[in-house]
């Protein structure tokens, strides 16, 4: 482990300590697992910018304080996943960390967040529930494919009857609520760009 690396750990698991959040406290604010935080915390990962930014306002510090000590990170595909209800998002995170160990998988409520993210980081997979409120999961799926045309985007809704609509997009996959580790397994055999997903016999 390097100095940044234990640099930045250390202080992240000071600045939880400080505000009494357990990891897995601080992986439900920040739409990502608790493996991932503890990941964080023991050096082995360090989060992008985009995760340093949401770290600051979770933990209220100033996000020039965590930025000085981590740079971004590319050692790992980025993989979000959107939608409006949050149980579902936090059960689909905990899905996608197991199938994809090797992923920074990142939730979001908010398209516009989503989008923003897009923006910064190359998004190997996007998984996006087709009615999200009064946004549009078809919409966001082309607006992320404009953004970057080699995003694997897969469709999660519990109607069926979307399909169709679903594949007049550029989507690669349609996928069922609840999201299961063996429906994405088996989608990940599809996808129109391959990535590495940490799993050994893949």
């Amino acid at each position: 482990m390097d100095r940044v690396n234990v640099l930045f750990a250390e202080t992240l698991r000071k600045l939880r300590s400080e505000k009494g959040l357990s990891q897995k406290q601080l992986g439900k604010q920040m739409f990502v697992n608790h493996s991932t935080i503890a990941r964080w915390e023991n050096g082995s990962r360090l989060p992008d910018a985009a995760m340093i930014l949401r770290l600051s306002k979770c933990l209220g510090v100033d996000a020039n304080t965590l930025l000085q000590l981590a740079s971004q990170s590319d050692e790992s595909p980025n993989v979000i996943m959107v939608d409006d209800s949050r149980v579902i998002l936090s059960d689909g995170l905990a899905v996608l960390e197991e199938v994809m160990p090797n992923a920074t998988i990142t939730g979001f409520i908010w398209p516009l967040e989503a989008i923003e993210y897009a923006r910064m980081n190359p998004v190997a997979l996007a998984i996006l529930d087709i009615e999200l409120g009064t946004a549009s999961g078809l919409e966001l799926c082309r607006t992320l494919l404009e953004i970057n045309p080699r995003t694997n985007v897969v469709f999660l809704t519990a109607y069926a009857d979307y399909s169709l609509d679903a594949w007049k997009t550029e989507a690669v996959g349609f996928l069922l609520k609840p999201l299961t580790a063996d429906a994405v397994r088996e989608q990940l055999k599809k996808l129109r760009y391959p990535f590495s997903t940490g799993v050994v016999d893949e």
